[in-house]
């Protein structure tokens, strides 16, 4: 089968002038939207630790979120494949970003921690196994210079109680 070639587009559009551009670095405001055509706008800003709004996604944020959920949706599909019935899934990201004297910086780790219920009798070692794989598989994993690890918890529903 020959490669495929995907495309993908948004549009981020900086709404935090104050009247006054970017004349000072205090002046203006970090926000911004994100916006793909159908979807519902990512108010976004940047860290508060960076004159950041916390009430709105910053890009470290969002950073996180797309590891988390690519991990999520391949291992979703891994276990559909094998036969195993996942009931629940949630995940507790965690990442570390190091910034430098210069302002400069940059990601050394994300660890993500899902915490998955299968239906009972389902087989909880192959699905641990299958967090492998689906690293292995992620998209965005493999398109980082970073570790990105995992640290699963899984159970049978049957254990959940």
């Amino acid at each position: 089968m020959a490669n495929k070639e995907h495309h993908y587009q948004v549009h981020v559009i900086w709404t935090g002038n104050q009247g006054t551009g970017t004349a000072t670095y205090r002046g203006y405001s970090r926000a911004h939207e994100i916006q793909a055509p159908g979807k519902a706008t990512i108010e976004g800003s940047s860290d508060p630790s960076f004159r950041g709004d916390p009430a709105r996604w910053n890009p470290e944020e969002l950073l996180l979120a797309s590891l988390s959920a690519c991990h999520k949706l391949w291992y979703l599909g891994l276990c559909a494949e094998a036969g195993i019935v996942v009931v629940e899934y949630e995940d507790h990201a965690e990442g570390t970003m190091i910034e430098q004297s210069d302002g400069a910086g940059q990601f050394t780790s994300v660890v993500l921690k899902p915490k998955v219920v299968l239906a009972p009798g389902a087989d909880v070692d192959k699905a641990k196994a299958l967090h492998r794989a689906a690293h292995e598989k992620c998209f965005i994993a493999r398109s980082v210079n970073f570790a990105v690890g995992h640290e699963a918890h899984v159970i049978s529903n049957s254990e959940a109680s």
